[in-house]
Protein backbone atom coordinates (compact mmCIF):
# COMPACT_ATOMS: atom_id res chain seq x y z
CA UNK A 1 0.00 0.00 0.00
CA UNK A 2 1.07 3.71 -0.77
CA UNK A 3 0.79 6.41 1.40
CA UNK A 4 1.12 9.82 0.71
CA UNK A 5 0.79 11.68 4.03
CA UNK A 6 0.52 15.31 4.78
CA UNK A 7 2.79 16.91 7.59
CA UNK A 8 2.72 20.12 9.18
CA UNK A 9 3.78 22.70 7.06
CA UNK A 10 5.25 24.68 10.63
CA UNK A 11 3.19 24.18 14.05
CA UNK A 12 4.31 20.06 14.69
CA UNK A 13 0.26 20.71 16.27
CA UNK A 14 -1.13 20.06 13.13
CA UNK A 15 -0.09 16.75 12.72
CA UNK A 16 -3.15 14.14 12.61
CA UNK A 17 -3.59 11.00 14.43
CA UNK A 18 -4.36 9.41 10.80
CA UNK A 19 -0.76 10.41 9.70
CA UNK A 20 0.70 9.43 12.95
CA UNK A 21 -0.63 5.98 12.89
CA UNK A 22 0.23 5.44 9.15
CA UNK A 23 3.97 6.95 10.36
CA UNK A 24 4.14 4.31 13.45
CA UNK A 25 3.22 1.51 11.15
CA UNK A 26 4.47 1.40 7.31
CA UNK A 27 7.60 -0.50 6.47
CA UNK A 28 9.18 2.30 4.55
CA UNK A 29 9.13 6.15 4.91
CA UNK A 30 10.21 8.20 1.82
CA UNK A 31 11.15 11.28 2.58
CA UNK A 32 12.06 14.33 0.77
CA UNK A 33 14.06 15.70 3.51
CA UNK A 34 15.09 13.32 5.79
CA UNK A 35 17.11 15.15 8.23
CA UNK A 36 13.24 17.55 8.69
CA UNK A 37 11.27 14.52 8.60
CA UNK A 38 13.55 12.58 11.01
CA UNK A 39 12.85 15.55 13.23
CA UNK A 40 9.41 15.46 13.12
CA UNK A 41 9.37 11.46 13.70
CA UNK A 42 11.70 12.15 16.76
CA UNK A 43 9.33 14.47 18.19
CA UNK A 44 6.74 11.97 17.71
CA UNK A 45 8.86 9.24 19.05
CA UNK A 46 8.61 7.25 15.70
CA UNK A 47 11.25 4.76 14.82
CA UNK A 48 10.30 3.40 11.18
CA UNK A 49 13.18 3.65 8.64
CA UNK A 50 13.72 6.42 5.96
CA UNK A 51 14.74 6.63 2.48
CA UNK A 52 15.57 10.00 0.45
CA UNK A 53 13.02 10.66 -1.97
CA UNK A 54 13.23 14.11 -4.23
CA UNK A 55 13.93 15.82 -7.43
CA UNK A 56 17.64 14.88 -7.87
CA UNK A 57 17.56 11.12 -7.06
CA UNK A 58 13.78 10.67 -7.97
CA UNK A 59 13.93 7.95 -10.92
CA UNK A 60 16.17 5.70 -8.68
CA UNK A 61 14.62 6.10 -5.42
CA UNK A 62 11.18 5.80 -7.37
CA UNK A 63 12.10 2.55 -9.18
CA UNK A 64 13.19 1.07 -5.43
CA UNK A 65 10.14 2.56 -4.11
CA UNK A 66 7.76 0.73 -6.86
CA UNK A 67 9.61 -2.67 -6.15
CA UNK A 68 9.12 -2.61 -2.45
CA UNK A 69 5.39 -2.17 -3.02
CA UNK A 70 4.81 -4.69 -5.54
CA UNK A 71 6.70 -6.79 -3.01
CA UNK A 72 3.74 -6.02 -0.63
CA UNK A 73 5.40 -3.83 1.23
CA UNK A 74 4.08 0.01 2.90
CA UNK A 75 4.80 2.68 1.74
CA UNK A 76 4.46 6.33 3.08
CA UNK A 77 5.79 9.95 1.07
CA UNK A 78 6.34 12.70 2.92
CA UNK A 79 7.77 16.10 1.54
CA UNK A 80 9.61 18.25 3.59
CA UNK A 81 6.48 20.36 4.89
CA UNK A 82 2.76 19.77 3.87
CA UNK A 83 0.91 17.68 1.22
CA UNK A 84 2.94 15.99 -0.93
CA UNK A 85 2.52 16.07 -4.72
CA UNK A 86 2.38 19.77 -4.49
CA UNK A 87 5.34 22.16 -5.82
CA UNK A 88 7.42 18.26 -5.28
CA UNK A 89 8.40 15.17 -7.32
CA UNK A 90 5.64 13.08 -5.43
CA UNK A 91 3.83 13.76 -8.69
CA UNK A 92 5.95 11.93 -10.54
CA UNK A 93 5.83 8.76 -8.10
CA UNK A 94 2.31 9.19 -7.66
CA UNK A 95 1.66 8.49 -11.86
CA UNK A 96 4.14 5.42 -11.66
CA UNK A 97 2.00 4.43 -8.76
CA UNK A 98 -1.26 4.43 -10.42
CA UNK A 99 0.52 3.22 -13.70
CA UNK A 100 1.84 0.12 -11.60
CA UNK A 101 -1.84 -0.38 -10.25
CA UNK A 102 -0.64 -0.31 -7.00
CA UNK A 103 -3.55 0.42 -4.34
CA UNK A 104 -3.09 3.85 -2.84
CA UNK A 105 -4.25 6.45 -0.52
CA UNK A 106 -3.89 9.82 0.82
CA UNK A 107 -3.90 11.14 4.85
CA UNK A 108 -4.68 14.93 3.81
CA UNK A 109 -3.28 17.47 6.27
CA UNK A 110 -1.68 21.32 5.76
CA UNK A 111 -1.73 22.74 2.71
CA UNK A 112 0.16 26.40 2.59
CA UNK A 113 -1.47 27.82 -0.63
CA UNK A 114 -4.95 26.63 0.78
CA UNK A 115 -4.19 28.98 4.03
CA UNK A 116 -2.60 31.53 2.53
CA UNK A 117 -5.81 31.91 -0.27
CA UNK A 118 -8.37 32.13 2.89
CA UNK A 119 -6.50 34.31 4.65
CA UNK A 120 -5.47 36.74 1.93
CA UNK A 121 -9.84 37.72 1.88
CA UNK A 122 -9.24 37.60 -1.83
CA UNK A 123 -11.87 35.89 -4.25
CA UNK A 124 -12.30 31.96 -3.46
CA UNK A 125 -15.02 31.00 -6.01
CA UNK A 126 -12.00 30.28 -8.54
CA UNK A 127 -8.15 30.38 -8.53
CA UNK A 128 -4.98 28.74 -9.87
CA UNK A 129 -2.54 27.48 -8.32
CA UNK A 130 0.60 28.16 -10.29
CA UNK A 131 3.67 27.08 -7.96
CA UNK A 132 6.67 28.04 -8.18
CA UNK A 133 7.40 30.41 -11.16
CA UNK A 134 11.06 30.03 -13.39
CA UNK A 135 14.02 31.57 -11.58
CA UNK A 136 15.30 33.95 -14.78
CA UNK A 137 12.93 37.35 -15.25
CA UNK A 138 12.68 36.64 -18.47
CA UNK A 139 11.08 32.94 -18.34
CA UNK A 140 9.19 34.30 -15.25
CA UNK A 141 7.66 36.61 -17.03
CA UNK A 142 6.52 34.68 -20.15
CA UNK A 143 5.54 32.52 -17.48
CA UNK A 144 3.15 35.17 -15.91
CA UNK A 145 1.89 36.28 -19.36
CA UNK A 146 -0.04 33.01 -19.36
CA UNK A 147 -2.65 34.07 -16.98
CA UNK A 148 -2.33 37.81 -17.51
CA UNK A 149 -6.59 37.61 -18.60
CA UNK A 150 -7.84 34.82 -16.38
CA UNK A 151 -10.39 36.26 -14.05
CA UNK A 152 -9.43 33.85 -11.47
CA UNK A 153 -6.91 34.67 -8.28
CA UNK A 154 -3.39 33.76 -8.81
CA UNK A 155 -1.09 31.97 -6.43
CA UNK A 156 2.62 31.18 -6.32
CA UNK A 157 5.13 29.96 -3.75
CA UNK A 158 8.47 31.39 -3.70
CA UNK A 159 11.99 31.41 -1.86
CA UNK A 160 13.15 34.50 -0.29
CA UNK A 161 15.52 34.94 -2.77
CA UNK A 162 13.73 35.73 -5.76
CA UNK A 163 10.15 36.95 -3.97
CA UNK A 164 10.84 40.78 -4.86
CA UNK A 165 11.70 39.87 -8.15
CA UNK A 166 8.50 37.90 -9.07
CA UNK A 167 6.50 40.70 -7.11
CA UNK A 168 8.09 43.49 -9.35
CA UNK A 169 7.60 40.59 -12.62
CA UNK A 170 4.33 40.54 -11.54
CA UNK A 171 3.58 44.31 -11.03
CA UNK A 172 5.23 45.02 -14.64
CA UNK A 173 2.61 41.92 -16.28
CA UNK A 174 -0.42 41.89 -14.29
CA UNK A 175 -0.48 46.37 -12.87
CA UNK A 176 -0.67 47.40 -9.61
CA UNK A 177 -3.04 44.59 -8.23
CA UNK A 178 -4.61 44.00 -5.01
CA UNK A 179 -2.74 41.12 -3.42
CA UNK A 180 -1.52 39.13 -0.19
CA UNK A 181 1.96 37.91 0.67
CA UNK A 182 1.86 35.04 3.36
CA UNK A 183 4.87 34.06 5.47
CA UNK A 184 6.12 31.87 8.41
CA UNK A 185 2.68 30.13 8.04
CA UNK A 186 1.32 28.07 11.37
CA UNK A 187 4.88 29.13 13.18
CA UNK A 188 5.55 31.90 15.92
CA UNK A 189 6.14 34.88 13.75
CA UNK A 190 3.43 34.19 11.15
CA UNK A 191 2.71 36.63 8.68
CA UNK A 192 -0.02 37.61 6.10
CA UNK A 193 0.18 41.05 5.12
CA UNK A 194 -2.43 42.35 2.17
CA UNK A 195 -2.33 45.15 -0.38
CA UNK A 196 -1.58 46.69 -3.73
CA UNK A 197 1.47 44.83 -5.45
CA UNK A 198 3.28 47.42 -4.60
CA UNK A 199 2.76 47.63 -1.56
CA UNK A 200 4.13 44.46 -0.61
CA UNK A 201 7.03 45.30 -2.35
CA UNK A 202 7.68 48.43 -0.28
CA UNK A 203 8.01 45.69 2.78
CA UNK A 204 10.97 45.17 1.88
CA UNK A 205 12.62 48.41 1.87
CA UNK A 206 13.56 47.89 5.61
CA UNK A 207 13.20 44.06 5.51
CA UNK A 208 15.23 41.27 4.00
CA UNK A 209 13.05 38.41 3.04
CA UNK A 210 13.07 35.70 5.47
CA UNK A 211 11.60 32.22 4.94
CA UNK A 212 9.17 30.37 2.03
CA UNK A 213 6.35 33.28 0.22
CA UNK A 214 3.12 32.05 -1.03
CA UNK A 215 1.63 35.29 -3.07
CA UNK A 216 -1.86 35.41 -3.94
CA UNK A 217 -3.18 37.88 -6.52
CA UNK A 218 -5.94 39.22 -7.42
CA UNK A 219 -7.30 37.87 -10.87
CA UNK A 220 -8.26 40.01 -13.90
CA UNK A 221 -11.49 42.20 -13.15
CA UNK A 222 -13.07 42.31 -16.34
CA UNK A 223 -14.98 44.90 -15.50
CA UNK A 224 -12.18 47.39 -14.72
CA UNK A 225 -8.98 46.09 -16.24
Amino acid sequence: MFYLVATPIGNLGDITLRALETLRNVDLIASEDTRRTGRLLKHFDIHRPQMSFHEHNEEQAGAKILRLLNQGKSVALVTSAGTPGISDPGFTLMRRVIGANIEATMIPGPTAFVMALVLSGLPLHGFTFRGFPPRKSGRRRRFLEIDKDSPHTLIFYESPYRIKSLITDAIEVFGDRPAALANELTKMFEKIEKGLLSELLNLFQDTDPRGEYTLVIRGKDQSTD
